[in-house]
């Protein structure tokens, strides 16, 4: 089975999920961000979630991606991410 891929980006994206990642103390949290500009009308402003441990926001964010039918892009800049999660690659601009 094929691996799922996300993107690894350095700033929240006005059309996709962004999952925040980052450490803190002994461990690693993430909160999720759902721009409103990606709403589709529904959202006045940005939506973005409590801290939680990092597997945590990042099942949350998967969960909302499906709901909402958007994509996901990682901003992980103390390199949390977990290679089971799927892989993370980064744009080539």
């Amino acid at each position: 089975m094929a691996k799922n891929r996300f993107e690894q980006v350095h700033e929240i994206q006005p059309d996709a999920i962004t999952l925040i990642l980052k450490r803190d103390g002994d461990g690693a949290s993430g909160s999720v961000v759902l721009p409103a500009a990606a709403s589709g009308g529904r959202l006045s402003s940005n939506q973005v979630s409590a801290q939680l441990p990092a597997q945590d926001a990042f099942r949350g964010a998967i969960r909302l991606a499906n709901d909402m039918k958007l994509a996901i892009v990682v901003c992980d800049p103390d390199g949390i991410w977990k290679p089971e999660w799927g892989d993370l690659y980064q744009a080539i601009d």
